[in-house]
């Protein structure tokens, strides 16, 4: 039976994994995105999230009290490891101080001193995490480690979260080459028993992600085929 990591991976790759050309939030532009909300924001995917997440930290031993990160790429990994582990308390840091009521920065979870985790879902340049790192630490946490769902492994992403985080450990749970390659793994299916064995990958198109009508010699729709 797959583990939840495994599974976990398996979603990323199905719903969250597209090849193409796309603008990154770091101003430059690769052939590949990862939507990593249409798999934490999944039914499944919420709760596979979530026990991912928490696997990590036990095997860590942080001992956290809270788990948060910088809206809103954090928000479901935060609430799904909420409940999931019946005990960590979640928070979220808004992008700017609020303009009204309290006007505080850090929603939820608000005990000074305390152990936390800060999440994200995406690490590309890292400048998010390393936002609400600097903020949590402003508001009085103690922050213990800091963890991603995937590391695109391309501008200086780890070496920022690294240094803003000092002496807290940075994690991410997939690299974004693990997701691609679950996305385009081929997979060996028989028609029915008997029959030759055919190959056959991942059934949406490398291009926009509609259904794929060939996967030779790449996997494209009707109308981006070659």
């Amino acid at each position: 039976m797959p583990s939840a990591r495994q599974e976990l991976l398996r979603l990323l790759a199905e719903k969250s994994f597209r090849l193409g050309q796309f603008k990154l939030s770091s101003g430059g532009t690769g052939d590949y995105y990862i939507d990593c909300r249409t798999t934490t924001l999944d039914a499944k995917g919420a709760r596979l999230t979530g026990k991912v997440f928490l696997d990590e930290i036990l095997k860590r031993g942080w001992k956290p009290q809270a788990i948060g990160g910088l809206t809103m790429g954090a928000d479901p990994i935060v609430s799904a490891v909420a409940v999931v582990s019946g005990k960590l308390h979640g928070f979220l840091v808004r992008k700017a101080e609020k303009q009204h009521g309290t006007g505080q920065r850090i929603e939820g979870f608000r005990e000074k001193g305390a152990r936390v985790v800060i999440v994200d879902d995406v690490c590309t340049t890292g400048a998010s995490t390393v936002q609400a790192v600097e903020v949590a630490r402003e508001f009085g946490f103690r922050v213990v480690g800091v963890m991603c769902l995937v590391e695109r492994q391309e501008s200086g992403g780890r070496a920022n979260v690294e240094k803003a985080a000092a002496s807290a450990p940075f994690v991410a749970i997939f690299t974004a080459d693990e997701v691609r390659r679950a996305h385009v793994r081929p997979r060996r299916i028989r028609k029915k028993a008997g029959s030759p064995v055919v190959f056959a990958v991942s059934a949406t198109c490398e291009m926009c992600g509609r259904p794929a009508v060939t996967n030779i010699p790449r996997n494209r729709c009707a109308a981006h085929r070659v």
